[in-house]
């Protein structure tokens, strides 16, 4: 395997993603910010749906979502109340993907994105052999 995930001691061990990753290929794929463009005004409706089109984005280069090495989340008006929407989403869209897969992951609150009904973007880099 490319990845390997790790929560080094020292540092806190947080359920929705790892600390660190330690990518061994050769080859790297960005994938573009993802969102929902049918998903209803709901944020977890919303991060299932970027989720899901990251795995489309990755397996139409011919990678799978276990090879994300790190994932970028835009969340618009962020507020930690969200959490729970947000993991939710993550959840759902992890089990349409069948991964239990949880690379490290930042969390950037945004004014906006591009158009007003998106509520969230997910971009991922992955790596291949």
């Amino acid at each position: 395997m490319t990845i390997t995930l790790l929560n080094p001691g020292g540092l806190p061990a947080i359920d929705a993603y790892h600390q660190v990753s330690v990518a061994s290929g050769t080859r790297t794929v960005y994938v573009a910010g993802q969102v929902a463009w049918d998903a209803a005004d709901d944020l977890a409706a919303q991060v299932e749906q970027a989720y899901v089109s990251v795995g489309t984005a990755l397996a139409g280069a011919g990678a799978a979502f276990t090879d994300v090495a790190k994932l970028t989340v835009h969340v618009v008006d962020w507020t930690p109340d969200k959490m729970p929407a947000l993991l939710e989403g993550v959840g759902r869209g992890a089990a349409r993907l069948g991964v239990e897969h949880r690379p490290p992951a930042t969390l950037i609150g945004v004014a906006a994105l591009d158009v007003p009904e998106h509520l969230v973007e997910i971009e991922a880099v992955a790596v291949l052999d």
